[in-house]
């Protein structure tokens, strides 16, 4: 038996459906000689005549009405997945998997999902946290957030909130125990609390002066893995730490937190939230885009 295209067999129910080749194709918006080689081309696959044709009418044969009758519940099944996938793209629902830093997760993420929530009842979304770069297809994510340099040439990407910013904190007692450092030079006569990335590397602390730029490794006797340990260390006395300053804002207005080395301090580039190329992003995840797209970032929404 020749190969057998599988629309054939919806043409085949159709013209039985209607009566007759005409009513199909005005069904189907195609001519009928479209429709009737498509039949011939059936029939000489199957090598059986299937349908019984006359001047005035249309019917199937024996063999006919048996593939029609074993046909209809598949054919059925077909066009129910169809609805189905129609409906996931045109009504947003599923869960969304995202995969992001921390950083991202807390200032970014957090109030633009809750957000997207809000307006989205039947979406739900799942954030893994982590600071690796990874293969988020393979994975499993919808998409993920990095930094542009991060991102293989195969992503979309679309920025994600505003510039970041690093900032150097310490609390009042440690400068007054310490002093103030005036230049980045000056941290090597203090205790600096240094983070080290999942990969082993320790974070360097970059500075920009108008033309001078420098980079720093930091010295001291405390490392940790997350912000929230740099800053409970830093909020203790123990040392001056280099965080995101959305992280220090609310100690810094607080009072607890003074920031130091303000004027060294670079403007970065944004978060990316990217997702694959080549995949058709579903009615969730076109939702989420255009809702971020016009996501207030200085309103919190």
């Amino acid at each position: 038996m020749n190969p057998v295209r599988l629309d054939s067999f919806d043409v085949f129910a159709a013209i039985v459906r209607c009566g007759g080749f005409r009513a199909a194709a005005l069904e189907r918006g195609v001519s009928s000689s479209a429709l009737s080689q498509t039949m011939n081309a059936l029939e000489e696959s199957l090598g059986i005549r299937l349908l019984n044709r006359t001047t005035r009418s249309v019917s199937p044969t024996e063999a006919g009405q048996r593939l029609l009758d074993r046909l209809a519940p598949a054919l059925g099944d077909i066009q129910l997945a169809i609805a189905e996938i129609d409906e996931l793209r045109d009504s947003p629902s599923g869960t969304l998997r995202i995969n992001a830093p921390a950083p991202a997760v807390d200032h970014l993420l957090c109030p633009l999902v809750f957000d997207f929530m809000d307006v989205f009842p039947k979406v739900k979304i799942e954030i893994v946290s982590d600071a690796a770069v990874i293969d988020i297809v393979e994975q499993g994510f919808d998409a993920g957030v990095r930094f542009g340099k991060q991102l293989a040439q195969d992503m979309i990407a679309i920025p994600l909130g505003p510039s970041l910013r690093y900032a150097i904190v310490a609390s009042p007692d440690y400068i007054d125990r310490r002093g103030l450092p005036r230049t980045p030079h000056d941290l090597v006569d203090h205790d600096c609390i240094r983070r080290r990335f999942p990969g082993g590397t320790l974070a360097a602390w970059r500075f920009v002066d108008g033309d001078e730029e420098l980079e720093v490794t930091p010295a001291g006797r405390l490392t940790f893995s997350t912000v929230h340990n740099e800053l409970q260390a830093a909020l203790a006395g123990r040392g001056i730490a280099h965080v995101l300053d959305d992280y220090a804002k609310p100690h810094i207005r607080g009072g607890r937190l003074v920031e130091l080395l303000r004027d060294w301090s670079p403007t970065l580039p944004h978060w990316f939230l990217y997702y694959p190329s080549r995949r058709l992003p579903s009615a969730a995840m076109r939702a989420f885009l255009d809702h971020m797209k016009a996501y207030d970032w200085q309103a919190g929404g």
